[in-house]
């Protein structure tokens, strides 16, 4: 492997991807750092940073093929596209074995194969393909963002109430920028952390009605949590205009988070990053201020 190793996080454009990408900037060169993007006009601005930018698309071998050549460590951000997640992965795991990359850091879910969300499968399904791949990995399984939950500002603050079926289960989130903090400092140290699973989460838990509270704290506005059965939620949801499919996963979800499953109190997020996690009151002032 070169002395000097070239980096790729994959899913450069979005939003966990930018954030790894600045969050590498801070340690590793530009010229070391290459991103991949499926439309190359929409990374423009990390051309301008002096980071490589190639095109690449979880549908297509050939192209992952010539985007992961010589490329020592890869980043690769699970897929928006839920369904198809499983062979886009496996598109891209190939591509990396058949490039000879020399760790693969995958971003999966929270507790993995234990988890009650039904997100799990495709990533458990994920983490089996780089087992059975043969190649260097690390499995960062990440837990909720707690930007998942800023949807809910407006309307929790216009109504005085949000809803859910999270019950008392306790969330341990963190902000985006923390996990991608974490990410970087995984593929920027390398080998040391291959064969690694990681469970990331926020240092502090809270259920919903804590969420509510420091809302209301933050805002100046007293907003309520209401919690409704598993169906009652997801009616909800598609009463507002959500799709089915979606109103299911996200009710399901909070049927899982309720269950335990989006809380881990093992706080090695904080540790991989070297400081505290973002506190829920901060995240929620940052997204008042927009």
């Amino acid at each position: 492997m070169s002395t000097s190793p070239r980096l790729l996080v994959t899913g450069a454009s979005g939003q966990l991807g930018r954030l790894v990408i600045q969050s590498l900037l801070k340690t590793v060169p530009a010229a070391r750092i290459v991103a991949t993007v499926r439309t190359l006009a929409k990374a423009t601005d990390l051309q301008a940073l002096g980071v490589e930018v190639r095109e690449a698309d979880y549908d297509q071998p050939a192209v992952l093929d010539a985007a992961f050549q010589g490329i020592d460590r890869l980043l690769l951000i699970s897929s928006s596209e839920i369904g198809r997640r499983v062979p886009q992965h496996r598109n891209a795991i190939d591509a990396a074995v058949r490039a000879g990359v020399g760790l693969i850091g995958y971003t999966s879910l929270l507790h993995g194969d234990a988890s009650p969300l039904p997100l799990k499968a495709e990533h458990v399904a994920t983490e089996a393909a780089l087992r059975a791949s043969g190649a260097p990995f690390v499995i960062l399984r990440n837990g909720w963002y707690l930007e998942n939950y800023n949807g809910f500002i407006a309307p929790g603050l216009e109504h005085g109430a949000v809803f859910g079926s999270a019950g008392e289960g306790r969330i341990a989130a963190a902000a985006r920028a923390d996990y991608a903090d974490a990410a970087a400092a995984v593929l920027a140290a390398g080998a040391e952390h291959a064969g690694k699973i990681y469970e990331l989460a926020g240092d502090d838990g809270f259920t919903m009605a804590d969420w509510a509270a420091a809302l209301s704290e933050v805002a100046g506005k007293v907003v309520a949590y209401n919690n409704l059965p598993e169906a009652d939620y997801k009616a909800l949801l598609i009463n507002i205009g959500l799709p089915a499919p979606v109103a299911d996963l996200l009710s399901s979800s909070d049927v899982g988070a309720a269950q335990g499953g989006l809380y881990d109190a093992s706080r090695t997020l904080s540790r991989l990053i070297g400081r505290p996690t973002t506190p829920l009151k901060t995240a929620l002032a940052a997204a008042l201020k927009g």
